[in-house]
């Protein structure tokens, strides 16, 4: 016979706790013997119990458990007492259909920046032509083909640069809206671009959306959206921007033949950041940045209250006389007011490279820099050229190549976002990274001795993107958020995002250089030993953290 015992506190917020309301359960059947409970786990106030032997029922006094909710099964195994373990906080209830446009929205934004990556791979080859490009500067050095393609990464840096200081100010909603038309603006002008300064200036202009949008867009989702899905939908970020590269590379495919394409192939973008801004228009503030900025001080406080359940009623399409989001926002100020309490200031940019900090920026940015300093962004922009390169010489074919490695990709992703918490992060980054290694020196060695045998090409590309979206594509940003302590998270991870775009705007820049001057051949050996070292520093340097809270993984980075 087993002897089950469950203690259910009552799902309330801690002020509301009665100390009398907890009732637990006491299960008793004939599958093991009872054992004696560990008295160290019982406090001294008494509380309802119930003791339930076969189909009877008795209730009885019981010493009442540790604060915290418990599950003991004496002789029983986890999963049976898992099975048994009681809810023990309470979730909010919502309707999917009210979820789905205040995540799509801000999403859009990494949708666009993703197209551009994708939209850039056909544009190089279009603009390159001397009967497509449409223009008399055709003939463009490798220095400025490397500005075009990485015009709008500079772009981003600087908007990230830009914004940081000045997001709390505008807000995530406004944010996004600035980032949509900085991002119609640029998509505009680089169609209608008469000189490669026009051009040039119109790829920083929508590069400054993207940084804008990088920023404000993952803040928004995870502010706005119910906590039980938070992760979901946080994640399905890298699948947006994945179906941009997608939607990118076939655009490209489709335009790759008209006579000034690229225009087209830029110009596409458009449309989908007017919808982006229309769409952030027509949605509320932030209802905790709302709340944020009252406990700041920077206006009324119950102003700044009125409008948060006036906007999260809005999200959740409730009526106005709903009680639910005044509940919500109530335990929402409380726990504002806790963590402020608990922080006398905010972490300093120097804080953030001292102690615990320190090694979590080391393992946040050498993970975002291995990730861009691997080749990513050179293997993505210039997919198109490389299988030109490799024997497929008809633009057409190149293009329509690129569009069966974003399809791949996009699997990929989906298989990474399935895994990450089954897996866990260290097995899909070892993995992930030694095939990345292994792909990037078979594209070598095809430029080297296997040229006469084009699917290697295909097959290492096919590979390198497989193995990085299962590893440094998402667990790489996952790893960010997790690993900084609370107290200099923000400004930690605004360092990994710079890291992260300077690192790809750099790599991105030197890739046409550098093969000029290196041979493809061997820039892709020196790509495949430094993702070699990045084995190495995953292996070495970087926790596990699956199944962790963030204060458990603040523990393990301390140690």
């Amino acid at each position: 016979m087993a002897l089950l015992c469950v203690c259910t506190p009552p799902l309330l917020s801690p002020k509301l706790r009665n100390k009398r309301s907890q009732t637990h359960v006491c299960i008793a059947n004939k599958s093991n013997p009872v054992t004696a409970i560990n008295p160290r786990t019982l406090l001294s106030s008494q509380s309802r119990s119930l003791l339930i032997i076969g189909d009877k029922r008795f209730r009885m006094p019981f010493l009442r458990l540790a604060a915290k909710p418990n599950l003991m099964k004496v002789g029983a195994s986890s999963e049976e007492a898992k099975s048994l373990n009681p809810e023990t906080t309470e979730q909010e209830v919502f309707a999917w259909s009210s979820v789905i446009l205040p995540f799509v929205f801000p999403a859009l934004g990494g949708l666009l920046f993703g197209y551009d990556i994708g939209a850039t791979s056909g544009a190089t080859l279009s603009l390159q032509s001397p009967e497509l490009s449409g223009t008399n500067w055709f003939n463009l050095s490798a220095v400025q083909l490397g500005l075009v393609v990485s015009g709008s990464l500079y772009g981003a840096l600087l908007g990230s640069l830009i914004v940081y200081p000045i997001a709390d100010f505008l807000g995530r909603r406004r944010e996004l809206i600035i980032a949509s038309l900085l991002y119609l603006t640029g998509a505009s002008l680089t169609a209608y671009s008469p000189g490669l300064g026009v051009l040039l200036i119109a790829r920083l202009l929508y590069g400054l959306g993207i940084g804008m949008a990088m920023h404000g867009a993952p803040l928004y989702i995870a502010e706005t959206c119910p906590s039980q899905i938070r992760g979901t939908l946080i994640s399905l970020k890298e699948l947006f921007i994945v179906l941009g590269i997608l939607l990118g590379y076939f655009v490209g495919s489709f335009e790759i033949n008209a006579v000034g394409g690229w225009r087209y192939m830029y110009g596409a973008s458009a449309p989908i950041a007017l919808v982006m801004g229309l769409g952030m228009l027509s949605l509320p503030p932030s209802p905790r940045w709302l709340l944020l900025r009252g406990i700041q001080g920077k206006g009324p406080f119950h102003e700044y209250k009125e409008k948060a359940i006036l906007a999260l009623r809005k999200l959740r399409g409730r009526s106005s006389d709903d009680k639910a989001s005044e509940k919500q926002i109530e335990e929402t100020i409380d726990s504002l007011k806790t963590a402020y309490g608990d922080q006398d200031s905010e972490g300093s940019i120097l804080e953030v490279i001292q102690g615990p900090s320190l090694k979590a920026f080391i393992i946040g940015g050498g993970l975002v820099l291995f990730q861009q300093i691997t080749g990513q962004p050179s293997v993505l922009y210039y997919a198109g050229s490389i299988l030109q390169t490799a024997g497929f010489a008809a633009a057409a074919d190149a293009a329509k190549l690129s569009v069966v490695i974003g399809v791949f990709k996009l699997l990929m992703t989906g298989v990474a976002v399935l895994k990450v918490d089954d897996l866990g992060r260290r097995p899909l980054l070892i993995g992930g990274v030694g095939g990345l290694a292994f792909s990037l020196l078979l594209l070598s060695a095809y430029y080297k001795f296997l040229g006469g045998y084009p699917l290697v090409a295909v097959a290492a590309l096919l590979l390198y993107v497989g193995c990085y979206q299962i590893s440094f594509g998402p667990i790489s940003w996952i790893m960010v958020s997790e690993i900084f302590p609370l107290r200099t998270r923000g400004k930690g991870i605004s360092l990994a995002v710079l890291t992260n775009f300077a690192s790809n705007a750099v790599v991105t820049f030197a890739f046409s250089p550098l093969k000029e001057l290196l041979g493809a051949e061997n820039l892709f050996l020196l790509f495949g030993a430094i993702a070699l070292l990045a084995l190495v520093f995953v292996i070495v340097l970087v926790p596990e953290t699956k199944g962790l809270s963030l204060e458990e993984i603040e523990a393990k980075i301390s140690k």
